[in-house]
Formats: structure tokens, sequence, C-alpha cells
């Protein structure tokens, strides 16, 4: 049965509990030993997770946050009471809060693979990282490097999860949820492993096959292969393709937001006073010169080989997306943005109808903003009542 559930929510209040930050610290999660999907072996695969809130006895209270493409595990808390800014959910998860900490043990992990490696909290195995049999970065797989890191899907991001849950003596999850690149491993979860997953929640992501999303991901990626200094992967060691990376994230801040938004926070200003664009094509806009500075300051800690193993996986999802709707039995709440540019929403709808159609439960809920694909991050405090009720049933 698909349920539409339209408008914003009333926030409850919250108990006291809530008024203090949640500290969480972040840990690494080892495998001796991991198989991809490809079928390469790697060695001493690393991942960080950390976690809020407690496993109880009998292990039944356990909630997965996946995290999307530019992001990491750090879903809510700080890692150290003087830190300004908080988990990306943090407005969900928490003490009282939609995914109450006080109730459950909430737990997130790094992708294999991470786009910043150069976060001193990230420590996760990917292409950067130093292959235990030559003790030099992986690399990226080419012809010329057929040692390089292996490709990489969405099913070998949730593979290492699985291992991790399981590591934890975790028999079922109370619910696997994540935004965007999370909500991929969302349904991959759900499709993979069902006895595990009693519920989903999928946000501002779809689980159809799209061929325009493809395409999408490949401009995102375009600018790094573009830069001489990108050199086929093989920079490290070098001076990295930071030009390159910092118009491939510009690119993703943009593709992420709207029109409205860029609209709203830069007008049609010059960005020096004085130097107007009719007059010098060195003069330029705010908003260009602005998103400039995001992604070069993005990139500084990122790698674009990284980066462009994450499109891959992320194009990769497309091609088994029918049979992987029709494995979804899960009771879904699919939390999506009408004006999101990444994952549209009438293909949001067309996922939540398919599941549907396997006899699962699907509630559908609209945030409402201008921020687009973004408002799955930074709007979600408008869900919390139904989140809250989701996890209730």
């Amino acid at each position: 049965m698909l349920r539409l559930v339209c408008g914003l929510f009333v926030v409850a209040l919250v108990g006291s509990a809530q008024a203090q930050d949640l500290i969480t610290k972040k840990q690494v999660f080892e495998l001796p030993s991991f198989t991809t999907q490809s079928g390469r072996t790697l060695k001493t695969v690393k991942v960080g997770w950390e976690s809020y809130g407690t496993l109880n006895a009998d292990k039944s209270n356990a909630i997965l946050i996946c995290h999307f493409f530019s992001g990491t595990g750090h879903a809510a808390g700080k890692y150290a009471e003087a830190e300004k800014v908080p988990g990306y959910w943090d407005a969900i998860i928490g003490p009282g809060k939609a995914i109450d900490t006080a109730k459950y043990f909430v737990f997130s992990s790094d992708t294999l693979v991470n786009l910043s490696p150069g976060d001193p909290n990230v420590t996760t195995t990917g292409p950067a990282s130093i292959d235990p049999d030559t003790g030099k970065p992986y690399g990226y797989l080419n012809e010329k490097n057929d040692k390089g890191f292996p490709i990489v899907s969405i099913r070998d991001f949730i593979e290492v999860q699985k291992k991790l849950v399981d590591s934890l003596g975790i028999r079922k999850l109370v619910m696997v949820a994540g935004a965007s690149m999370g909500g991929l491993q969302t349904y991959e979860w759900a499709a993979a492993y069902p006895d595990m997953v009693s519920r989903i929640m999928p946000v501002i992501a779809s689980a159809e096959a799209d061929a325009g999303l493809i395409d999408w991901l490949d401009i995102w990626a375009m600018p790094i292969r573009l830069d001489p200094k990108w050199n086929g992967g093989d920079y490290y060691g070098k001076e990295p393709p930071l030009v390159g990376l910092a118009q491939a994230l510009k690119i993703v801040t943009l593709h992420a937001q709207t029109n409205a938004w860029a609209t709203g926070a830069f007008g049609v200003k010059w960005t020096k006073d004085g130097d107007s664009p009719a007059t010098s094509f060195s003069n330029r806009y705010l908003v260009e010169t602005a998103l400039d500075n995001a992604g070069a300051g993005r990139a500084k800690t990122s790698d674009a080989n990284s980066f462009l193993y994450l499109v891959r996986a992320n194009q990769l999802f497309a091609e088994r997306a029918a049979e992987r709707l029709k494995a979804i039995k899960a009771p879904t709440l699919i939390i999506y943005s009408p004006l999101d540019q990444v994952f549209a929403a009438d293909s949001v709808k067309r996922t939540a109808e398919a599941i549907a159609a396997n006899g699962a439960a699907v509630d559908v809920v609209a945030l409402q903003g201008n921020r687009g694909h973004l408002d799955g991050v930074l709007s979600m405090k408008q869900a919390e009542k139904a989140i809250a009720g989701f996890l209730a049933k």
C-alpha cells in the first residue's frame, strides 16, 4: 500500500536530554581481506564507523545509517564539545529526537572508498590507500595499471557494512536509512538481506535505472579527467589535479541545489564592486567565484580518483534496478524533495510504486524547501514526526 504524506510536519517538543550535544568517536573496523563483486581480493581493509546510543542485551535495537556521495559516517553528534558543526543528520538522530538514541543503537560507517582521505577522521580503504603488497598507493585501475584499486559497487559498500554488523553480533536491523548514495545503499540492503532488515528509510534517492543520471555523473567527473595533472589517475607522489577536482565539486554543489537557492544567495552581484563582467572576462559574478572557492576548499581534503570510483559505483547501481526493486519487501518510508535535480520527484515516486506493488507498506513524505537535493540533509527536521511514527509501527 502506497501512502502519500503531504505538507510540513509539526515538530514535537523534546526533553532536556537533547539540550546537550551528543558526543561520539570515530572507530576503525578492519578486515584481514575482502573480496569485491569483481572478484579482486583486497588485504587489510579498513572503514571508519561511529555509534550513538547503547546496543541492548539481545542486540535488537540497532539502526544503520548510510552516507551520501561526499559524506562520511559522521551522521550525528560531535567528536568534541568545541566543534561547531555536528553530523549531517543531527536534527533527527539523538536523545529524544526522531531516531531516539535513548532507545536505539544507531551506527554509521564510511563506505569502502571515501571521497576525503585527507580528512583526519577518515581511515577508509580506497585508491589513495597503501597497497600492502607494494607499499605504494593502489592507484587508478586502467590498462596501464591493471593492479590498481578494483572498481567497486554499492553492493561492495553494503557487504563491508554487513561484516561490521556481523562483528557486533547484530542479527536483525530495526532500520536501514540513508540519503542520496546512502539511499542507494538502503535499497541494496533491503534487496540483498531481506531477513535482516525490518524497515528502510531511503531519502532523496530512487532505485530505478536512470540513463540521465548516469550521464550527469559523467559530467560531474569530466573536469577531473580533463585536468592534465590527473595523468590517467597516476598522480600520487606528484601534484594532484586540484583544479579539476575543485570544478567537479562545484558542479556537484550546483546540481544538488536549485536556481532559486543560487539566486537568493548570490543574485546577479559581481564578485568585486566596480569590476563589471561586461568589461572583461576576468571580471566574474559572485556565484561563480563563491562556488569556485567552495570547491577549492573541499578539494584540499578530497581525492580525485576516489571521486571517480564513487561516480562509477553510483552508475553501476542502475544495472540491476528491476531485479533489486522486485526483491524489496520491507516496510518503507521514502522522503524526497520535489525540487530535487539529482533524483527527480517522478523517479522517486515510481520507485515507491514499484515497492508497493511487491506488497510492502510504503509511505512517501515530501520535504518543503528551496535547496533541492540538499533538503534531504538540511530540512530533515520537517519529517521528524513521520520518522518517529514509522519506527513506532
